[in-house]
């Protein structure tokens, strides 16, 4: 039954990896935690118990823009689907409540806020509720990076719905944000399902930031008349990059909070319509989109923590085809988003925080293979020494120097100052700076200052994070003080020698090194099909991705199926889509 309805609604032939495990938890009844990266397949698991389950399935969301793409989608796949948010006119209002209480719908997207409000609660209560489902799990949890306070009354749902089976879902969580959200959703028993972190259609790079605008047009430049997002820190940087893009002929539009919710909604409704290709967006605000076809995804500034940098750059090939994800990194923006930590109050907030920073840096300066920190973070081994799908695999590997009597001052200077300080006093020492801590600490005295001149702060930044990466010294997580660690001991015994890279004051931007894509498919005629479906979904009102997906799109191309029999095994297609769209698919393949 379940992979009759994966065939005939979704067109798909075979479950994704724990797809179907979780349904049939559901089914069961059996609250689930779900863990599954972005573009993972995690709506399927509660679309399918939805539609074999005799009552409505609520599905907790709190993305506006999200609720309103999966209801477009699920309706273009004959689903009786709704929601209900501040978007609707009244009128919409009551009408999607009017069908909810008829009992012909299945699911239900609702925001928190709406959720709660008596009404909504009233009308629910009139239903058989048999799934809540919490998207976005992790907005529960204070130790996770996008905390939102009203997600804590979701757990009052079990006095209203004690029959209902509670299934969360989200694309990251730590160990200790996992536990969260099973705690705070009172969770009975839960089964725990968590599917690998490995998006192994993500090709990841990190250049240094030298000329950002100049590097962002050089990189774009590869991927003409395809989809992509640049991630910025400020709203005052998305606006001027943005209008730099235009001006040097790309199609960009800014999105962030500052702008009115009409002029967000217009410029969304273009880039998700494949009207205009570019987005240039903050990293605080969370776009919510659901397009599969956005080949790139750029961090024109360092994002606050890994959690954010994976779920953006998860945004990139949720089609399963091969994107790419750059990070422009400086030590200028990481002193940038201290500044902002430095500000909070509270002083547990402040240690998280720091240390979500420290992760990112260390992402950012790693020489090893860059899945290794990004999938261990969330708990999960990842033993494969040379991915093929990152600049550190693929790029030659970079000469080694003794860089040992450089080690030794730095570890003497940590000594002399007493182990108590972080990295950025000890470099001003070596440095022999005379700011006012090192004077009022009398450090000015030890006998390693100034012994360092030689190199810059950013050199010895750099420096620093080869030490810490081979245990050659110690880092308190939430004061980031730096000690001596048996390894330290070692090199000052001269019982151990330091072979490292030299660290460059400017690094010439790398070449961005490109995944190689198939071009074994008619790629003429996937611009024919593509022109198809752009005016298809024109005539309907919907973004192009709810007609076919890319990846739909180019197994045509391989199949060039003649006839509906055909066309019934290309990728994606159901029932629904079969009807609807393969005569017009076909008659352009004929041609």
């Amino acid at each position: 039954m379940k992979l009759n309805i994966l065939r005939s609604v979704f067109g798909y032939d075979s479950f994704r990896p724990l797809q179907e495990t979780c349904i049939q938890s559901v089914l069961d009844k059996k609250d689930t935690l779900l863990i599954m990266p972005t573009g993972g397949g995690k709506s399927i698991c509660y679309q399918i118990p939805a539609l074999m389950l005799p009552g409505l399935t609520v599905v907790i969301s709190p993305l506006i823009s999200l609720m309103k793409d999966q209801t477009s989608q699920l309706k273009s796949l004959g689903v009786e689907a709704e929601v209900l948010n501040s978007s609707l006119t009244w009128d919409e209002y009551v009408i999607n409540k009017a069908k909810v209480a008829s009992g012909k719908t299945k699911l239900l997207f609702l925001s928190p806020e709406t959720l709660f409000k008596e009404e909504t609660l009233d009308m629910l209560n009139a239903c058989r509720v048999d799934c809540i489902t919490i998207d976005e799990a992790h907005c529960i949890s204070e130790w996770g990076h996008d905390f939102r306070p009203e997600y804590r009354r979701i757990k009052d749902l079990r006095q209203l719905f004690p029959n209902a089976v509670f299934l969360a879902v989200t694309a990251t969580a730590t160990l200790r944000v996992r536990q969260d959200i099973m705690t705070n959703l009172a969770l009975r028993n839960p089964r725990e399902l968590i599917a690998s972190f490995n998006r192994d259609n993500l090709f990841y790079e990190v250049i240094p930031k030298g000329r950002p605008t100049d590097q962002t047009i050089d990189y774009i430049n590869k991927f003409k008349n395809q989809s992509g997002i640049i991630y910025c820190f400020s709203r005052k940087q998305v606006d001027t990059l943005a209008n730099d893009l235009n001006y040097f002929g790309f199609k960009a539009l800014p999105y962030h909070a500052g702008l009115p919710d009409d002029v967000r909604h217009k410029n969304q409704e273009l880039f998700i319509r494949d009207d205009v290709p570019i987005m240039v967006a903050t990293i605080a605000f969370g776009m919510g989109i659901n397009k599969p076809n956005v080949r790139f995804v750029i961090h024109y500034d360092l994002p606050k923590n890994i959690e954010s940098y994976y779920q953006e750059t998860g945004r990139a090939g949720r089609d399963g085809l091969p994107s790419q994800c750059l990070l422009l990194f400086s030590t200028g923006d990481a002193t940038k988003i201290k500044y902002f930590i430095d500000q909070k109050e509270d002083a547990t907030q402040k240690r998280v925080a720091q240390n979500h920073l420290n992760t990112i840096i260390a992402y950012a300066q790693t020489r090893q293979c860059r899945r290794i920190p990004l999938i261990t973070y969330f708990g999960e081994n990842y033993g494969v020494e040379n991915c093929g799908l990152c600049d550190n695999c693929v790029k030659p590997p970079e000469a080694t120097v003794n860089l040992t009597i450089q080690a030794i001052k730095f570890m003497q200077c940590v000594s002399e100052t007493e182990e108590r300080f972080g990295a950025s006093h000890i470099i001003n020492v070596l440095r022999g700076s005379e700011a006012e801590k090192i004077l009022n600490y009398n450090h000015h005295h030890c006998k390693t200052f100034g012994a360092g001149r030689d190199w810059s702060i950013k050199q010895w930044q750099h420096f620093v994070g080869q030490l810490l990466s081979q245990n050659l010294l110690n880092k308190n997580d939430d004061y980031g003080v730096l000690s001596l660690s048996q390894g330290s001991y070692e090199l000052l015994s001269g019982k151990r020698h330091f072979q490292g890279y030299l660290p460059q004051e400017d690094i010439a931007p790398a070449k961005t090194i490109r995944t190689k894509q198939s071009e074994a498919y008619d790629t003429t005629l996937f611009e024919k099909l593509r022109s198809k479906r752009k005016e298809l979904a024109d005539k309907n009102g919907v973004p192009p991705y709810i007609i076919f997906s890319d990846k739909s799109l180019i197994d045509m191309c391989y199949r060039k199926p003649r006839t509906k029999a055909e066309f019934s095994e290309v990728f994606g297609v159901g029932e629904q889509k079969l009807e609807k769209f393969s005569a017009v698919f076909i008659r352009v393949i004929n041609s």
